[in-house]
């Protein structure tokens, strides 16, 4: 309760340097906030609520006594493991790994990159209005995890449940208000027959795909020209994957991979490691393997290898494995000359050292290895195309996710903390307020005083929001406290979730990864503890 929580805030954890006057000051101030939802409770008139009201003022302004309180709050590692279910390292024996964004990692450029090809194969060879080719890629604007509604050409961020985050649905580059979404959808929550509308954009490689659907939809919105939102989806998304197909995205790179690609050591002390303990790895991606072999070759290229090339660290090296269809395909391996660029005609019944393979399916790839469900782990970066499968196959899963890094550090903030101490008093008091007085008449005075506590918790949510994105705020919350819908499925899909690769290196062997007890949902959402404002 908040007069509780307040009680010890003011009078228990106030550290002994702080003097006397500054003690007794922020003693009453506080004080006032419980004294707040005290009276509430006892049915005061509207007199006694104005005085409440002016007693809540004297109040926020000592807000800045929470400092004090949370300042020896435990921090959580931004190089951390988090587990959503009980990992023994010990056992596992085999190593699957994604390439891009998992084994590399690219710079911002990337994006940017990405975004003009897309753009102008809109224009050049979809014959989208040349005005298209004026708008660029904006890093500020979207984040992991947003759908996009192909009947009605939005972007939305979803909660947990699938509620529509009230400040994370834009048409075009306009945010739409909560009165705007209750218009359109006549609820926040998408129902079963509206998710089917909805397309997921859940990797890094979207980013660039996000921005440039709300760039033409917006297009169209400035030109005041009728659209269809789900031709822009097709034409949007069919030069994405233009981008990608064509290998116009991989030439690129490879031709200045000092611009896009980022160096990084660690990831090959961490793959040497497992080697030296006799673990099994094997390269399972997408992308073609000249890509993949110019990219490897350019990020290991400063380290000393036993052998000669960077192959000779997996047992299998597979290509082109049209994930996700891979896993519940019979799709045949097929040996891929690396010489010649050329596919072979004969059987894949073994993988042999050195060779490269193409395509193949999850059954195949397991009749072949012998490698069963709990031994093997893979890593990737796409919930859905990269670690759906394995999951549903009984391997562990591993998700790497860059951005949890700078969101943890984001949360271990006293700007973040401060506005989280402040939301939950908020929220303490706005919930006596309604539990108490929703017998009694609402007068005019009882509403100020109900506007001033929401105006409150918006002030809080949108500092907080800000932190993150100024768009759509957390990838991993919403603004309401709330775990979002990318959260849900990490929780589904991933056994494990860390920010890179490297972070395993500070783990011992043996390890025994295990969620903490008092955690429902995401172990890495650190929360101000109602023990800190409750009272002995």
């Amino acid at each position: 309760m908040a007069a509780a929580r307040l009680r010890l805030l003011s009078a228990g954890l106030l550290s002994p340097a702080v003097s006397r006057a500054r003690h007794s000051s922020s003693l009453q101030g506080l004080r006032a906030l419980s004294t707040l939802s005290t009276t509430l409770g006892s049915g005061a008139g509207e007199d006694e609520i104005e005085r409440i009201r002016r007693e809540f003022e004297d109040a926020k302004r000592n807000y800045l006594s929470i400092p004090v309180a949370i300042k020896d709050m435990a921090k959580m590692n931004p190089q951390g493991i988090y587990v959503n279910k009980n990992v023994k390292l010990d056992d596992l024996q085999v190593y699957g790994f994604d390439y891009d964004y998992t084994l590399s990692h690219y710079s911002e450029h990337l994006q940017c990159l990405i975004y003009d090809l897309a753009k102008k194969h809109l224009v050049n060879e979809l014959k989208y209005p040349e005005s298209c080719l004026k708008y660029e890629y904006d890093h500020g604007f979207p984040i992991r995890g947003l759908y996009y509604d192909r009947l009605k050409g939005c972007l939305l961020k979803l909660d947990f449940f699938g509620s529509i985050e009230p400040d994370g649905c834009f048409f075009g580059r306009h945010k739409l208000s909560l009165s705007e979404i209750k218009e359109l959808y006549g609820t926040r929550h998408i129902g079963r027959d509206q998710a089917r509308q909805l397309v997921g954009l859940m990797d890094v490689f979207c980013f660039s795909e996000a921005c440039l659907l709300a760039d033409i939809v917006q297009h169209f919105v400035d030109a005041r020209l009728e659209f269809d939102a789900s031709y822009v989806y097709e034409d949007v998304n069919q030069s994405i994957q233009h981008v990608h197909r064509s290998g116009l995205i991989h030439r690129k790179i490879l031709s200045e991979p000092q611009k896009y690609l980022i160096k990084n050591s660690q990831v090959f002390r961490f793959l040497k490691m497992l080697r030296e303990k006799g673990k099994n790895l094997f390269l399972l991606t997408n992308s073609p393997f000249y890509f993949v072999d110019g990219g490897m070759s350019y990020l290991l290229e400063d380290e000393h290898f036993d052998g000669n090339s960077w192959r000779e660290l997996f047992d299998v090296v597979i290509a082109q494995a049209n994930k996700p269809t891979f896993y519940n395909s019979d799709h045949p391996f097929r040996v891929y000359d690396t010489q010649k660029d050329t596919l072979a005609f004969t059987a894949v019944d073994k993988f042999l050292p050195n060779e490269v393979y193409y395509h193949g399916c999850l059954k195949s790839f397991l009749q072949i290895t012998k490698w069963r469900g709990p031994e093997v782990i893979y890593f990737g970066d796409h919930l859905l195309s990269d670690l759906r499968g394995p999951a549903k196959a009984g391997w562990r899963t591993a998700a790497v996710i860059r951005e949890l890094e700078d969101e943890i550090e984001i949360q271990n903030g006293d700007s973040y903390r401060f506005q989280q101490a402040k939301l939950s008093i908020i929220h303490d008091l706005l919930g006596k307020v309604h539990a108490t007085v929703v017998s009694t008449e609402k007068g005019q005075v009882y509403r100020a005083l109900l506007d001033e506590l929401n105006a409150e918790r918006r002030q809080c949510r949108s500092a907080m929001r800000d932190l993150f994105n100024s768009s759509f705020g957390a990838t991993f919350l919403t603004d309401t406290g709330r775990e979002s819908s990318f959260a849900y499925h990490i929780h589904q899909y991933a056994d494990i979730y860390t920010s890179k690769l490297e972070n395993f290196l500070s783990y011992a062997p043996e390890s025994w990864l295990h969620p903490p007890h008092d955690i429902k949902i995401m172990p890495h959402n650190a929360k101000v503890p109602a023990s800190l404002f409750s009272g002995s």
